[in-house]
């Protein structure tokens, strides 16, 4: 497919960004962005206009994911705690995109703090699914997948911890990508699993998520976990072997996407690849090692926020014990707090080694497993979700039924392997379906140009 970014190279950037927040504000019901930048995004493009700004993003509009800290709003994360915060910086990715003459209009809704699968455990209510409103964006990009899908912005940015780019591209019909972990700074990013969050793209084409990717990679002094600059987008890549996760083909997915990942396989074929069902044990026990490891970040993630330095402070606290408590029941949405417990459980003295060192045992034999079917094979392909969008609040009783809703993209977070969703095909009531592709670390280029033979061809 063609770029969608390269058409907004040949206007005015104050055209552009006025396009952008006009779409935005009519399509204000699908309530995919939290915010509008207006006024610092109009100064932008004024600096755009007159050159003083220039770069190979120069004048393009788009949305960042409400947990990624910008200037010209606030950064709420979607919480109450974060309500009204003002940040005194930006995220490095937001800096390394304005330094090209990127744009941002808006920051997009997600579930408060990053936690949940359909943008529902938003405390500002949830974002609707681009191709049917009765049904869920996805989570935890929903916002930033459905300003996409909806062409309010060319691109926006997610971050994805266990899939949360991915899924919300499958259920709106665009591209998700997850870089490998390090490859994009997550400096100035609202923390949720420090060894699993990535940044990454949702855009409309592959071509799109490499300007983006070339753009936001590298080496960032803020942040430790970062790698150098590696990436470097390629044509093609040469025909070779490809595994088909069997434990991803189970009876459990829903036969339209099971119908679409065969599609996808049989079209790699005629491309020259040869595919294989490839099994990985460890790949089955992903969620439970996910969902001990992940919210033991959590609560030491979150732990910041007591009242005291920054965020929502209660006003009915009559002493500093109660000031924590009553602060953070207050911020909190359920799913936070259900997350702080369980973090907060599992490593505890009496269970860290039975839960938290079990798990991360686990998660070495999982990536040892990856490896060396790595060593076999170019690329893994498989499902983004079991099911296409679900209805509004269909699964928001039910914390394990929502769980499961990752458990095809938490993989490749644990591993911090790069894994993109591309939209191929739909199910026979029109809503859409993705593909997932992984490669092996560091080889993002390599999986991107894999993607392209699937691109519209579904």
């Amino acid at each position: 497919m063609t770029s969608r970014i390269l058409s907004y190279l040949n206007r005015s950037a104050k055209e552009n960004v006025q396009q952008a927040i006009l779409k935005a504000k009519q399509a204000e019901s699908y309530h995919a962005l939290l915010s509008l930048t207006e006024e610092r995004a109009l100064e932008q493009a004024t600096k755009v206009d007159a050159g003083e700004i220039t770069g190979r993003l120069a004048g393009v509009p788009f949305v960042a994911k409400d947990n990624i800290l910008t200037f010209g709003g606030k950064t709420t994360a979607a919480s109450k705690m974060l309500e009204d915060f003002t940040s005194p910086l930006q995220a490095t990715v937001i800096e390394k995109l304005e330094a090209e003459g990127a744009i941002c209009i808006g920051k997009a809704n997600l579930d408060a703090f990053a936690h949940g699968g359909s943008t529902e455990n938003s405390a500002f209510g949830p974002t609707k699914n681009a191709k049917d409103p009765m049904r869920v964006a996805g989570g935890s990009s929903g916002g930033s997948a459905v300003a996409v899908a909806l062409d309010i912005v060319p691109f926006a940015l997610g971050t994805d911890t266990g899939g949360s780019i991915r899924q919300p591209a499958s259920f709106n019909g665009v591209v998700g990508f997850k870089p490998t972990y390090g490859m994009v700074s997550r400096y100035g990013v609202v923390a949720m699993g420090s060894s699993t969050d990535v940044i990454g793209p949702i855009t409309n084409s592959i071509a799109d998520s490499e300007l983006v990717l070339e753009v936001i990679q590298g080496a960032d002094p803020k942040d430790m976990t970062t790698l150098p600059s590696y990436f470097k987008p390629i044509s093609s890549a040469k025909p070779g072997k490809i595994g088909l996760i069997k434990e991803h083909m189970s009876d459990n997915i829903d036969p339209s996407v099971l119908a679409q990942t065969r599609i996808a396989v049989e079209q790699l074929e005629k491309a020259g690849y040869s595919v294989e069902e490839v099994s990985l044990p460890m790949i089955e026990h992903a969620l439970a090692m996910y969902y001990i490891i992940v919210p033991a970040e959590v609560s030491s993630n979150l732990a910041r926020y007591d009242g005291v330095r920054y965020g929502h402070r209660s006003d009915n606290a009559q002493d500093l014990a109660a000031l924590y408590g009553m602060t953070r029941s207050e911020g909190f949405e359920d799913e936070n707090k259900r997350r702080i417990m369980i973090g907060a459980y599992v490593l505890s003295s009496g269970f860290f080694d039975a839960y938290y060192l079990q798990a991360q045992k686990a998660r070495t034999l999982l990536i040892d497993q990856f490896r060396t079917v790595f060593e076999k094979y170019d690329a893994l392909i498989g499902p983004v979700s079991p099911t296409p969008a679900f209805r509004l609040n269909e699964n928001t009783k039910d914390p394990i039924k929502m769980y499961l809703t990752d458990t095809l993209t938490v993989p490749a977070n644990l591993v911090g392997c790069p894994a993109i969703s591309i939209p191929f095909g739909s199910t026979p009531e029109g809503l859409p379906i993705g593909v997932q592709l992984m490669t092996w670390r560091e080889q993002d280029a390599k999986l991107l140009a894999l993607a392209r033979e699937l691109e519209g061809k579904a």
